[in-house]
């Protein structure tokens, strides 16, 4: 099996894969996952052996870059596709000149994950779109 992450330009299998699990599997209404912010945003894309399992999005806001929209499908979890993905985004926040911070809203069940890569969990629990807590974690570049 052969693994290939790293940044993409086809949007339409990121969007793809969001759709599968973030508006059919969790239930996030498809107006807040498909908020219109895609063209401005940088993406990663996780193939497993040519086909699209993973993926995550980074938007810029000042000298941070916000990870977001990071899914794996249902079958390839528990296999590091996750940590990679974020992994991947931290690598090309390195390149983007300026940007010296990274932030992501982590499920409160994923946050060790998160702090396997240096992230802090801050701020206080939120529940996002389909109702999953959350909490913020930073970490600098």
């Amino acid at each position: 099996m052969t693994l290939e992450v790293g940044p993409t330009e086809d949007i339409a299998a990121c969007a793809a894969l969001r759709r599968a699990v973030f508006i059919e599997e969790q239930g996030v209404p498809e107006e807040v996952e498909q908020d219109g912010r895609d063209g401005e945003a940088h993406h990663v894309l996780a193939v497993l052996d040519g086909v699209p399992v993973g993926c995550g999005r980074i938007l810029l806001d000042g000298a941070t870059g916000k990870i977001g929209r990071v899914c794996v499908l249902p079958k390839h979890r528990g296999q590091g596709i996750g940590l990679a993905l974020v992994g991947a985004c931290l690598k090309v926040l390195r390149r983007v000149p300026g940007v010296t911070r990274a932030e992501l809203g982590a499920q409160s069940y994923a946050i060790g994950l998160y702090e396997r890569l240096g992230f802090t969990a801050y701020g206080p629990e939120f529940a996002d779109a389909a109702g999953q807590p959350h909490r913020m974690m930073g970490r600098s570049l």
